[in-house]
């Protein structure tokens, strides 16, 4: 909601569209330093204190956020209309649905898509938003105007909207996992490899925003930031524990400054192809399929982790010809290798019964390796897939914005 209402609101208070770039920029930047110092913030709360103050940290955050907002945020309505009704339907189909997905993810992350319960939750979200979108052709207030829905231009943003999530979120989620379980380091030192992905998001931006108003086809900085990205990612597949940490960060960068080039414009050009009137439901469209990108996206990484996690476990349990349920069940999650007491039972229980746990250790970190390279090895089609779509968008271009008056006699 909070991501959703912030984007929408820009447009409000910035009808310009010249001005609407710089600060649609500036709110992408802020994100970008917010998850650039979130990672790191967290590692060293989780290292030298608790992972419970991770939680804690945000109480201070949200209250001066209110008082901010409460004091210095103008009070700005736009209705033109004269219906001011809800969708009230509309939004409880909307919220079951997304629900829906959120459950139908969490639910595959451990158990896989390939199975009844699994596909019986797609099925019902699938229903649900389906049905949500029926029913904004048949409301007098509606949530996501029809107009917006049968635009092919927005339809190709709103997917492109979904890609970038799903991409975005399988390297910030699955990223940490690589480097402190399979490259072994500390929750403080993962953070601050993975700070360059957050950090160049904010110089992306930056870039990204110089850039849009001096191009005939602003459109194709997408495609820009989606090429990238998929050079990115398959440079991300190439590395291993002994890679130089600053090439790590190098690497990182590249993926930063990719998402730069695509999250602002993203917002800005379902903006454009929404028209005035809907310029709120557009910047919230781009936030909201980001975020559902993200929730599928994770879903997907984590079974096709786990999947080749678990087919490396099972060849070395299978080579060392192990039968014992205790030790099967500690090696059968790649959290084995951050949980400390989790290592310690392993190492114990295989003392007890005369094995040696270096090598079982080995085997879970090469399948993790393996299923992580997989999800960026899929983030790279996903990439491929998207530069496709980008080059389909339709043109976009920015006038600088016009001096006023008032800047005129200033001079």
């Amino acid at each position: 909601m909070l991501l959703g209402v912030a984007s929408a609101c820009v447009p409000d208070l910035f009808p310009d569209a010249a001005q609407r770039v710089r600060w649609q920029v500036l709110l992408s930047s802020s994100y970008g330093v917010a998850l650039a110092v979130g990672p790191w913030l967290g590692g060293w709360l989780t290292e030298h204190a608790s992972w419970r103050f991770v939680f804690f940290v945000n109480l201070p955050v949200a209250v001066a956020a209110l008082l901010m907002v409460w004091i210095f945020f103008p009070h700005i309505v736009h209705h033109e209309e004269t219906d001011r009704s809800i969708d009230w339907l509309g939004a409880v189909l909307l919220l079951l649905a997304i629900c829906g997905l959120l459950g139908s993810a969490e639910y595959s992350q451990g158990h896989g898509f390939v199975n009844a319960m699994s596909l019986s939750l797609w099925a019902a979200a699938s229903i649900l938003a389906y049905s949500f979108f029926r029913h904004q052709y048949h409301t007098t207030a509606p949530i996501v105007p029809p107009k917006v829905l049968d635009d092919s231009g927005a339809r190709k943003l709103m997917l492109l909207g979904v890609l970038t999530g799903l991409t975005m979120f399988m390297l910030i989620f699955y990223t940490p996992l690589l480097l402190q379980g399979s490259f072994g380091q500390s929750p403080n030192q993962a953070g601050l490899v993975m700070t360059p992905l957050l950090v160049f998001i904010t110089i992306g931006s930056i870039v990204n925003g110089r850039l849009l108003p001096r191009l005939r086809r602003a459109e194709r900085i997408i495609a820009w930031g989606q090429l990238g990205m998929l050079i990115s990612c398959l440079l991300l597949t190439q590395l291993v524990s002994q890679t130089p940490r600053g090439l790590m960060m190098l690497v990182f960068a590249m993926c930063g400054i990719s998402l730069g080039f695509q999250l602002p414009n993203l917002t800005l050009q379902i903006m454009a192809v929404a028209g005035r009137a809907n310029l709120g439901v557009a910047g919230a469209l781009a936030q909201s399929t980001r975020m559902i990108g993200s929730m599928i996206g994770v879903g997907i990484a984590s079974v096709l982790v786990n999947t080749l996690y678990a087919q490396k476990i099972v060849s070395v349990l299978d080579k060392f010809h192990i039968q014992d349920s205790a030790l099967i069940s500690l090696l059968s999650s790649p959290q084995i290798l951050i949980r400390r007491q989790d290592q310690e039972a392993l190492v114990e229980l295989t003392h007890r019964l005369g094995l040696d746990a270096v090598p079982l250790m080995q085997a879970a970190r090469d399948g993790l390796v393996n299923g992580t390279h997989a999800a960026f090895v899929l983030c790279s089609l996903i990439s491929g897939i998207s530069i496709l779509i980008s080059l389909r968008l339709p043109r976009y271009t920015i006038s600088p914005a016009r001096k006023t008056e008032e800047d005129q006699q200033s001079y």
